[in-house]
């Protein structure tokens, strides 16, 4: 059992010891930077879109480059934790604990994060703009039917698996990611970002954490919940305002 998890980073960080680990430079595209990682820019790759679909040329430089039995992804500053040991860097999950979870689930993804006072779809417009949501919607319903009614059920579901991270099999990854793109390439074709801000126009990367769900739900997989960790201090307080002000004050 063959497994990379990618470590999605724009610069040089502290990096798990496992062997399973492949820190990727993403966005490396145009940048005189060069990391001591994986950059997105070789092979098949769409690096140069970084700034729109964030982590994601990480994932599209791995289903089209990379071979490994099991592909995942986390963060530089976010990674997965099977189990609470001395400290956040002896936490992270190895790959002993990788290999006992898939061996019984199909994919290993975030514990849920849940926003009990309104929905996946009603968080969304309130964070973001509503026009991305409203096309990948009438995509699905043109182009993917069958994915319909999971994309009802994720939209209107008070919790979401977060932050694109996940492991899961080549089978899945590539069936996964064949769906994701297509329909991520056919909203760029359609949507104008020209006037969002520099936040907003990563509209791709926020649109695939609800994707991931819909799949999932769709194509009835089986998996496992992880605790994430963040590598750094969290202000809770703050981020919890914001979440409060955008729910009734819009964004």
């Amino acid at each position: 059992m063959n497994i990379k998890i990618l470590v999605a980073s724009h610069k040089e960080y502290r990096m798990p010891d496992d062997k399973i680990y492949l820190p990727v430079h993403v966005g490396k595209e145009g940048k005189s930077i060069d990391l001591p990682y994986q950059p997105d820019n070789t092979g098949d790759n769409i690096s140069g879109k970084n700034n729109n679909f964030c982590e994601l040329t990480a994932v599209y430089w791995a289903y089209k480059n990379l071979d490994a039995d099991y592909i995942g992804l986390a963060h530089y500053r976010r990674h997965f934790r099977f189990k609470r040991k001395s400290g956040k860097w002896e936490s992270v999950l190895t790959e002993n604990e990788a290999r006992h979870i898939l061996k019984r689930h199909d994919i290993i993804l975030p514990n849920k994060r849940r926003y009990f006072i309104e929905t996946n779809y009603s968080h969304y417009i309130h964070a973001h703009e509503n026009e991305s949501i409203a096309v990948l919607k009438e995509i699905i319903k043109n182009d993917y039917p069958e994915y319909e009614a999971a994309c009802h059920s994720v939209m209107n579901r008070t919790w979401a698996h977060m932050f694109n991270m996940f492991i899961m099999n080549k089978d899945c990854f590539d069936n996964y990611c064949k769906w994701l793109f297509d329909i991520l390439f056919k909203i760029e074709g359609r949507l104008d970002i020209s006037g969002y801000t520099k936040n907003e126009r990563r509209v791709f990367g926020f649109l695939s954490e609800l994707m991931l769900d819909i799949w999932i739900t769709a194509n009835e997989k089986i998996y496992y919940e992880c605790p994430v960790m963040f590598m750094e201090k969290q202000n809770w307080l703050v981020k919890g305002g914001k979440f409060v002000w955008r729910k009734f004050f819009g964004k």
